[in-house]
């Protein structure tokens, strides 16, 4: 069936015929008539059979048949499980509205808020979104629901395994009710759980239309199996991307980091690729996405993030590095290929940590994958470096020629700021210069003169007479003598006597150390000292000297008890 026959606008037409659709698919064939007549549908096709179009047409038709709207709200919303899918519907709106006073702006988190409130404040009339960044907008009052004509879902299945199935529930509690409203859920697979759901915001009996539910994935992919270990996993990913049918390739990954350590590889094995995970920035992950979709990227390696809704022209081969742990995953990856009619090859590595994924995948698409074999004249050797071992000092944003900032020198032992370079050390003060220093009665022996401050005498200080002396060095010498002189008396004799404090008769406060002595208080010490002294004798050979007299008055103590 062609599109002349939909009664289409005349503009709508030209811009079909511009992209180049001139048959309608049989998804096209089955839901365009419901949908143009205002019914709400469920529709299940395979992925890449055209479903995108079907309801862009439909919201084309329904707002240009009604006319401009008075306000700036929008008339209709399309709800997409990734930013992704999302940039890749509006991108078909403009192709296809191209000759249309038709606005639409995608809504999706990751990147400011500025440009899509600006859009929404001049005016739309279809709003693609994601439901977390629609929601934020709407509870900030900048979008408003108010107007909606036609409510879509696509991807039904993936928004409700994502878990997005409160915050649908949530935004289509907001839609109006006091006015008619089209719903229309597409899906390359819907089961009785999306069914269930999709009751509770739709008509009742709305109109089913599933596309040769039979046979899942389309016929012109060319599917294979490969049954490896873990050891020879990526010898024969290179093998594969080394035969030259392969041009442009999607390597799929269930972990990011397994993508990471990959797309590290492939660099390092000379197969340029660039990886997309959902960590990248929205902006880098558009410009990695418009590369391949240009031709400047020949392999892509990616998550899942990348198996919805993405439509890159001329995609040969997609590789299934880990088999999905989802079955409905395996038909959305390997739809990335053989699209608009067009044929493809998907190889799958079936290793020993994901291949019991395999009976589940070859249920649900009911049919048994075919396995193939690599010989080993054909096997191409790893000789990239462990990736434990990868070089860490760049990183991914930094500039690889910039200049390492110059470290900090000095200090003693390893660690951050150590470094072969010393710093500078002041020249040590011989001893015979210090003792000098230190006796007044040493001459002084004539050296260079010192520069002098204004206002100093000859040796630098104001009022100095010689050189600046090292106090530092030069206070240790008479520290030292005084304190071997004072090693020397030991006795109790030889000690300061202590000196009481004055305090009036019956006071029994404890004495401050700062108090002075009084006179009498000193009388009575030297009174206890006289009549203590006849009676001190000397220490026996086998008991240890007491330097403080302290041991002394101890074992005096003992003699007496």
């Amino acid at each position: 069936m062609k599109f002349d026959i939909l009664n289409l606008h005349p503009d709508i037409l030209k811009g079909i015929n511009e992209v180049g659709f001139e048959q309608c698919t049989p998804i096209q064939e089955q839901s365009l008539p419901e949908c143009l007549a205002g019914k709400d549908v469920i529709a299940q096709s395979q992925t890449g059979s055209g479903k995108t179009a079907v309801f862009l047409l439909t919201v084309f038709s329904r707002v240009m048949a009604s006319g401009p709207s008075a306000t700036v709200q929008p008339r209709a919303l399309v709800m997409v499980p990734t930013r992704e899918l999302a940039t890749q519907v509006i991108d078909d709106a403009v192709k296809l509205g191209k000759y249309l006073p038709f606005r639409s702006v995608a809504i999706y988190g990751g990147v400011e808020y500025d440009k899509q409130v600006q859009a929404l404040k001049k005016g739309v009339e279809l709003v693609v979104a994601t439901p977390g960044r629609m929601i934020d907008l709407y509870k900030s009052k900048t979008l408003s629901l108010d107007s909606i004509e036609v409510f879509i879902i696509d991807e039904a299945d993936r928004m409700f395994d994502m878990g997005f199935a409160p915050d649908i529930m949530y935004i289509a509690g907001k839609l109006p009710r006091d006015k008619p409203r089209q719903t229309m859920l597409f899906s390359a697979t819907i089961d009785s759980n999306v069914r269930r759901l999709a009751s509770r915001y739709m008509l009742p009996d709305p109109v089913m239309i599933e596309i040769e539910p039979e046979q899942v994935t389309v016929n012109t992919i060319d599917q294979k199996v490969l049954y490896v270990s873990n050891e020879e996993k990526l010898s024969i990913l290179l093998s594969l991307l080394k035969r030259p049918e392969v041009e442009r390739c999607i390597i799929f990954t269930n972990m990011k980091r397994t993508a990471e350590m990959l797309g590290w590889k492939l660099e390092a094995n000379g197969f340029p690729a660039k990886v997309l995970t959902g960590d990248l920035s929205q902006e880098r992950r558009q410009k990695v996405i418009e590369g391949m979709k240009a031709g400047k990227i020949k392999m892509l390696v990616a998550t899942d993030v990348a198996a919805r809704g993405l439509h890159i022209e001329g995609v040969t081969h997609v590789i299934n590095y880990d088999l999905p742990d989802d079955a409905a995953n395996y038909v959305h990856r390997i739809g990335r290929t053989a699209r608009a009619g067009k044929s493809g090859k998907a190889y799958s590595l079936a290793c020993e940590d994901h291949v019991l994924n395999l009976p589940e995948i070859e249920k649900y698409i009911e049919r048994k994958l075919e396995a193939e074999w690599i010989e080993d004249s054909e096997l191409v050797k790893d000789t990239a470096p462990r990736y434990s071992e990868r070089a860490r000092g760049v990183k991914p944003f930094e500039r690889k020629d910039k200049k390492p900032a110059p470290r900090r020198t000095g200090g003693s032992g390893g660690g951050r700021f150590s470094s072969k370079v010393k710093m500078p050390q002041p020249a040590p003060v011989k001893k015979e210069e210090t003792s000098a220093a230190a006796s007044p009665a040493a001459p002084e022996k004539p050296g260079p003169r010192q520069p002098t401050r204004p206002g100093a005498g000859p040796g630098g200080r104001p009022g100095s007479g010689g050189p600046r002396p090292n106090n530092r060095r030069r206070s240790q010498g008479p520290k030292k003598e005084a304190g071997a002189e004072a090693k020397k008396e030991t006795g109790p004799e030889a000690r300061p006597e202590r000196r009481g404090f004055e305090r009036p008769a019956g006071d029994r406060r404890p004495r401050h150390r700062g108090s002075a002595p009084s006179a009498a208080a000193v009388k009575t010490e030297q009174k206890k000292t006289e009549t203590q002294a006849p009676h001190k004798t000397e220490p026996a050979s086998n008991e240890p000297k007491d330097k403080g007299g302290l041991l002394k008055r101890f074992f005096k103590f003992l003699k007496k008890t």
